[in-house]
């Protein structure tokens, strides 16, 4: 077989509303996913077992790594024998909350899926993609914008597209998954918005007024212990961004602009070490196929 080569893309989280604690130790969540043109690139190839090599010498390619386990849990869910070689070329930063390793994951998942031709139903799919990571069934079966609700695995594709430009900012600093859910400050109790229903609002109305209803329950504990990820965010409201906010856990941030040229320039005013891209209006994921 020749080379296949799929972009993974990445997302933002329009708000992110954590909403209360399971038995299981999970957190359940509401929160709208938006893809931005901001990708890995993934090829595969046969090869003899399962393997992963990765242009960033940082990420670990064994076991550890999602796309060796979805690869692997693919493989023994269809009772395959054939192998997979894998290259990632990985420029989506990781500890950024923009689920690069979930889309990554999901990749996997659908490519093989195809290329192994297992022709796995939709449920079979999606409970491999669960236990992955709570991100990876948005990338696995969503396209464009989708509201997120139980730990993100409940998704509603919500037919219509963010009319703005997005622009995303790394400011060098990874945040872990895990210490954001540690050290979040907690608002169970309060009542939360419909997220669905502002998003609509905001997208086929024009509505810019609901927007600081979009909270990320994760930004203030992130923006407390990374002054890197708070500089970040206001170089966007400095450069007139019409909202920012903290992407998933963080570290990223992103800005919403109506023109481009304003994107474009709140683009410069970031520290020039910061990594960034800008995500046109009404973007969707496709296919990722680059052959």
């Amino acid at each position: 077989m020749s080379i296949l080569s799929v972009k993974s893309f990445a997302k933002i989280n329009l708000g992110l509303l954590i909403t209360g604690k399971r038995p299981d130790g999970y957190h359940t969540l509401e929160t709208i996913f938006a893809p931005i043109n901001w990708y890995d690139t993934l090829e595969f190839e046969d090869g003899e077992g399962i393997s992963l090599s990765c242009s960033n010498a940082a990420l670990p390619v064994d076991d550890s790594n999602l796309c060796v386990r979805a690869a692997k849990s693919l493989a023994e869910a269809g009772g395959v024998q054939r192998g997979v070689s894998m290259r990632l070329h990985k420029l989506v930063p990781f500890g950024a909350g923009l689920g690069g390793g979930s889309s990554d994951a999901a990749t996997v998942l659908r490519v093989l899926d195809r290329m192994w031709q297992l022709n796995s139903s939709h449920d079979e799919l999606h409970a491999l993609a669960v236990k992955l990571g709570a991100d990876v069934p948005y990338f696995l079966e969503m396209s464009g914008l989708a509201y997120g609700g139980g730990i993100g695995d409940e998704l509603e594709e919500l037919g219509f597209s963010l009319p703005y430009y997005v622009v995303t900012i790394f400011p060098e600093e990874h945040v872990s998954t895990v210490w954001a859910y540690r050290n979040f400050y907690p608002r169970f109790n309060r009542e939360h918005p419909d997220l669905k229903e502002l998003a609509r609002e905001l997208c086929l109305k024009g509505d810019k007024s609901v927007l600081p209803a979009f909270e990320n329950d994760f930004e203030s504990a992130v923006s407390d212990h990374f002054p890197a990820v708070r500089q970040a965010k206001q170089a966007l409201l400095d450069g007139g961004s019409l909202f920012a906010s903290l992407s998933g856990s963080g570290s990223a941030v992103f800005g919403l602009f109506e023109r481009e040229a304003d994107a474009l320039a709140a683009m410069q005013r970031a520290p020039e070490a910061y990594r960034r891209t800008l995500t046109p209006p009404c973007f969707s994921m496709g296919s990722g196929l680059v052959f």
